[in-house]
Parts: structure tokens; sequence; C-alpha cells
């Protein structure tokens, strides 16, 4: 008679479990449903509610740039914009606002978010975008989703921990609704706030809210981002080279973008201690800068550059230097608004002026340059890799996960948001915790 194998029987225990342990099993199982049910219903509601908010903000701003752009004269009351937007902070004792900042914080640490803070938001950013300030709006969307929803959260009485996952759904739901990548969305809030951890607790809430977000902008009319990337060769290991070298500087220019934002904003506090002197200055530092160079391209999130890349492939090289000093110019001084837009418009512009030496076609390139900084910046590879699948497609793919992935270890510990905390190093298995003072 053959002897039994005991991997065999080792497999049939395991199959076939004692009736306690199977009752166990599906007991837990049964047991999550009203969870599920619980957090459809609260992450539907936050994507309804942070989705109209954000389509109205996302139109309102897409006006103030059209009307900006068709009458440039306008960007000579950028200063006064400055000065009402230091009052009404002011006024309303919002002068502790750190932008997203104050959102990672929130998750972190369970902060307060002031729900003062989703109305001046917009209106700050909206002046912002109308009199000329070089920002974005799916940072200043971020924002304003995490601030209602922590509301939300409150008014629900929710415990502390869920009101950290109330807080993630308003971020995906204001970044989903503004540009167009839900799935991106979703995933970007489970990764920014600790990098190296990521709250799976969050992800079903964070994902619905995402897409309900996304289905009302579509519903409003609210469109999100297309780039068209084409004639994409084969990747080959002599692309594959090529695009690693490109990579490798793409995390050095994410490094620039955020040492130029940090230093910038140090060095108004130091010098000019008055917030309204302050912001008053950087009005008309960036109104000689823009007659000197006798182009309004440079203001607004950079959507305009980004999109004279991909239509005609050109753009000046210093493009992408410029943006970066109007950029820091502008957020440094206390205007509001995202850094996320200004990052792509950076990355497409450096791609832009690379693309020839590379012998590769512009688009990817730029779309390489718009992914990899954006990762640089944020420390978020899983979520840019879904931006450049949902702006871009799939089949350009091998050479977005390169960037990404180079940019993402190459990019040291520098990030936009200062409260973000990477809890593991990027270049060994180390537990790290550097970040917001700690390393």
């Amino acid at each position: 008679m053959p002897e039994k194998n005991e991997n065999q029987e080792s497999f049939w225990s395991r199959v076939f479990k004692s009736d306690k342990e199977m009752q166990k099993e599906f007991k837990d199982y049964f047991k999550s449903f009203p969870l599920l049910l619980k957090w459809l219903l609260i992450s539907v509601g936050v994507g309804l509610i942070v989705g109209s908010t954000s389509t109205v903000f996302g139109h309102v701003l897409g006006a103030a740039n059209e009307f900006r752009v068709q009458y440039p004269l306008v960007i000579l009351t950028l200063p006064i914009g400055g000065i009402l937007i230091v009052f009404l902070n002011r006024f309303f004792r919002n002068t502790d606002d750190k932008g997203t900042n104050t959102i990672v914080a929130s998750i972190q640490e369970s902060t307060e978010i002031p729900f003062r803070m989703a109305p001046l938001i917009f209106i700050s950013t909206t002046i912002t975008h109308l009199c000329g300030g070089s920002a974005g709006r799916e940072g200043a969307a971020i924002q304003l989703g995490g601030s209602i929803a922590k509301k939300m959260g409150k008014w629900m009485n929710l415990t502390l921990n869920n009101q950290r996952t109330i807080t993630m759904c308003g971020m995906s739901a204001g970044f989903s609704a503004l540009f167009g990548t839900p799935m991106a969305a979703a995933i970007f809030s489970l990764e920014v706030v600790n990098v190296g951890i990521m709250h799976y607790a969050a992800l079903v809430p964070c994902v619905i809210s995402a897409f309900v977000a996304r289905y009302v902008a579509d519903f409003f009319k609210l469109h999100g981002e297309t780039f068209s990337v084409t004639d994409i060769p084969v990747m080959s290991p002599y692309n594959m080279m090529k695009t690693l070298v490109f990579a490798a500087i793409v995390a050095g220019v994410s490094i620039l973008f955020c040492i130029v934002l940090r230093k910038t904003e140090h060095l108004y506090e130091k010098y000019i201690k008055n917030q309204y002197i302050r912001i008053f200055t950087a009005g008309c530092i960036i109104i000689v800068l823009s007659l000197i160079l006798q182009t309004g391209i440079y203001l607004g999130p950079g959507t305009r550059i980004m999109e004279q890349i991909f239509n005609t492939g050109e753009t000046p090289w210093y493009t992408f230097l410029l943006k970066i000093i109007f950029t820091a110019l502008t957020l440094g001084a206390g205007f509001k608004g995202g850094e996320i837009v200004p990052s792509f418009c950076i990355g497409a512009s450096f791609g832009c002026v690379v693309a020839g030496l590379m012998g590769l076609p512009v688009s990817l390139v730029a779309a390489c340059g718009m992914v990899g900084v954006f990762c640089g910046v944020t420390n978020s590879p899983i979520t840019s890799l879904l931006i450049a699948f949902e702006l871009f497609g799939y089949e350009g793919m091998p050479y977005y996960l390169i960037t990404v992935a180079v940019s993402y270890m190459l990019s040291g510990y520098e990030s936009l948001y200062f409260k973000q905390k990477i809890m593991y190093s990027k270049t060994q298995t180390n537990y790290v915790m550097y970040g917001d003072g700690k390393k």
C-alpha cells in the first residue's frame, strides 16, 4: 500500500476545516456587509456633495481663466487681489491655513479642519486665477473636498478613525471631479499621506466617492483633461536606456521645483514680514515679469502650455524654468491654489525640450515628464501610473512605468507637502519616518 503524501494530507486538512473555524470565517464575512453598506451610503453622499461643489468650483475657475485670457490687462489687479486674499483669511481667522498640508495633518493626527477653509479656498483660488497668479486647481479641490468631508464626519458623529476615512473620501472626490481621473484620485488620498503605508480600510469609500464625484462632474459638463499621445515606438533595450536617463533627470527637476517653492516662501517670510506688503510685492513682481516676457502664458495653471505642447510639439526651452519661478512667486507669497497642474506643466515642457535629443515622439516624452515630475513632487508612484493610464492610454505604459519608478527612487525626500511622512526608505527596505521634521 503506497505511503500517504504528507503535503497532500496537509492540503486536505486545510480544506476540510473544523465546523467552528468555518463558522467563524463566515461570521466575519457576513459581519462585513453592514460595514460595506454604511460606507457605500457615506461615500455616495460625499461624492455627491463634494462632486457638486467641486464642479461649481471648476466651472468658476474655468470662467475666471477665460476672462483673464480675453482681457490680459486684468493682471494689473493681481496685487489688489492678493491684499483681498490676505484680508479675507485674517478677517475669518484662517491665518494658520497651510493648504493641502492642513488636510494631510488632519488625517495623520486627527487635527481639526475649520469648515471656513472650504469657502475661503474657493474664493481665494478664484481670485488668484482671475487676477493672473500661477497656481493650479486640483490641490485646491483636494483642500475643498477634505474640509467639507471632515465637517460631514463631525455632523454624523463618526469616530476619529472614521473621520480620517471620510476626509480621504473628500480628497478623492475633489481631485476626481476636477481632473477627471477617478482611479488615480481614489488612490492618491491613500498614498500621499504616509508614503509606504496605505490606509486600505479607506479603499472602498475613496473609490466610490471618486467615481460618484466624476459622474456628477460629467453630468454638469465639467470635462476632465485629455491628451493625445501618438506614434509610440516599441520598447527596446535602447529606448529603455534613453527613458532611464530621462527619468533620472526628471527626478532632479522635481527636486528643483520643491526646493524653489520652499526657499521662495522662506525668503518672503524673512525679508517681508508684513503679509499685505509681501503679497502685494509678489503681485507686482509677477506683473513686471509678464510685461518683460510680453506673454501671459505662464499665468494660471499651465493648461494652455500643455495644450500647445501636445498640439504643436513645441515650446521654448526655458518654459519649465519660468513656470517654476512664476508658481513659486505666486504660492510662496500667500496666493491660493494648487501645485499639481503646475507640476504637470513643468514636466510636459521639460519633456518637450529633450524629446528631440532622445529621438522619441514629443507627446510621449512630454507625457513621461508629466507623470515623472508629479511622482517626484508627491512621492505617489501608483497614483502617477494610474494618471498616465487615464490621461494617455495604456500603449505607452512601459515608458511611464520606467519614468515613474526611477523618478520615485531618485527624487529623495523632498515633497510639495511638508506634512507628508515617508515611512520607508526609497532605496532600502528600512523604516525611516522622514517628513514633518523627523528622520
